[in-house]
């Protein structure tokens, strides 16, 4: 004997179950109203749900939209921190592989911080010390962009920033050597125009001026830089390691050809304001001239990594790092004096939940500059992003500064905040 389901078991059914249900038993014939009812509060349902999941979508969209941490540069919008990239290396010889500033790279563009400083020169380690290498870094940034523009699914990140830098040498030695070098950086990065195109130091590199040989050539960089900004090779110019005299001189030649001059890069950090560094960023705020700091970390001392409190040992540290002998010897001369600064850290660090190396950022980014880290892993990348969306108070600033002040942090071993072995000895800048 055959039994019919009550009426409201068969239409949940239906309800749970959709379209499957259509082929049970042809016995519920007089329930075809409901199961077309039912399709129908189904296919609302499945419409709801999509509602829904784009809704989710939608609003994390938007949380990451209005969460970006951006400035101004030229006529850039972007991240409020860079990734630096002078000590990328391919792990191969021949080829330029790297899996993990592969990874990199994609996560910075995921998080919109793709913001990569780089320069003509850099290249991999052992192929750099050579003197060989020249333009291997823009060539790996140009491979690693590349494949992660391809596998791309979002349509909210911000597109990759990209600022790189001639080299000023005795054997370029006119405007036309200028507009080359940056050809070949297009090429090599593998764009219409680069981003922002700089000139790497002041022109120091005279071998024979002792001999009273040689011309400095910075007017002719100048004309340069405004050559390739007219000729439609770069979007912003900008310098390195000028000082107010020298900055006001070149931002007047350059508006001549009516090119604004964007940004200047100098050595800056909590115990790098002396030197003239901090005037030449009051200087660059007051002409709107945006700076990049390069060395943000005083070389790892403010991430209390060469720290004898944070340490067993500040000799065993060392001895496991890559750094030099020279470098190790230098390091060691400030681990005393700055002890008090990175208690002072350690205390906002704790009342924050923030690194002490993502207080040494924000202390850069409170001032108004854009700190250029050099990273090289995905876990040093996600800690400086950490340094976004938020701000030290100015008490908080305040307290720092007197800490720091009288540490002055030069540098330590051939890399130093004021000068460059260019082969042949040190020459020095200054930024006066």
């Amino acid at each position: 004997m055959k039994t019919s389901l009550p009426a409201f078991i068969v239409i949940n059914v239906l309800c749970v179950s959709g379209d499957a249900f259509q082929q049970s038993s042809s016995a519920f014939v007089s329930n075809s109203m409901r199961t077309q009812s039912c399709r129908l509060m189904s296919s609302r349902n499945r419409s709801g749900m999509t509602m829904f999941l784009e809704g989710v979508k939608s609003s994390k969209i938007l949380k990451k939209e209005e969460t970006r941490d951006t400035t101004m540069l030229g006529d850039l919008e972007i991240p409020t921190i860079g990734v630096g990239t002078i000590s990328w290396s391919s792990k191969s010889l021949t080829t330029l592989e790297n899996l993990e500033l592969q990874s990199l790279v994609s996560e910075a563009s995921n998080e919109n911080a793709a913001f990569f400083d780089t320069a003509e020169r850099y290249g991999s380690h052992i192929k750099s010390a050579l003197g060989l290498g020249w333009g291997e870094t823009e060539q790996m940034l140009q491979k690693f962009l590349k494949e992660e523009v391809s596998s791309q699914t979002s349509t909210n990140q911000m597109r990759p920033i990209i600022a790189t830098k001639f080299t000023p040498s005795p054997w370029r030695n006119s405007v036309e050597s200028v507009v080359e070098a940056c050809e070949e950086s297009r090429k090599r990065l593998g764009v219409e125009q680069i981003d922002l195109y700089q000139l790497h130091m002041p022109d120091i590199v005279q071998p024979l001026k002792k001999f009273g040989i040689g011309s400095n050539k910075d007017e002719m960089y100048w004309e340069g830089l405004a050559e390739c900004y007219k000729r439609g090779l770069v979007k912003n110019v900008g310098v390195c390691n000028y000082g107010p005299t020298l900055l006001s001189k070149c931002q007047n030649a350059l508006a001549k050809h009516s090119v604004p001059l964007a940004s200047n890069q100098i050595a800056y950090s909590l115990i790098g304001r002396h030197n003239g560094s901090q005037e030449t960023l009051d200087k660059c705020n007051e002409l709107g001239i945006k700076v990049l700091a390069y060395y943000p970390f005083a070389m790892g001392l403010l991430t209390g990594k060469y720290s004898k409190e944070t340490l067993a040992s500040l000799d065993d540290s060392l001895a496991t790092s890559t750094k030099s002998a020279l470098e190790i010897k230098d390091m060691k001369a400030y681990a005393d004096d700055i002890l008090p600064l990175l208690t002072a850290m350690e205390g906002i660090s704790k009342r924050r939940g923030k690194s002490l190396a993502q207080i040494a950022l924000n202390y850069v980014i409170c001032k108004g500059a854009i700190p250029i880290p050099g990273s090289r892993t995905v876990g040093q990348l996600k800690d400086n992003i950490g340094a976004m969306n938020w701000r030290l108070t100015s008490a908080e600033i305040k307290d720092l500064e007197i800490k720091a002040d009288g540490i002055g942090f030069e540098g330590a071993g051939f890399k130093r905040t004021s000068e460059k072995f260019v082969g042949y000895g040190v020459e020095k800048w200054h930024l006066d």
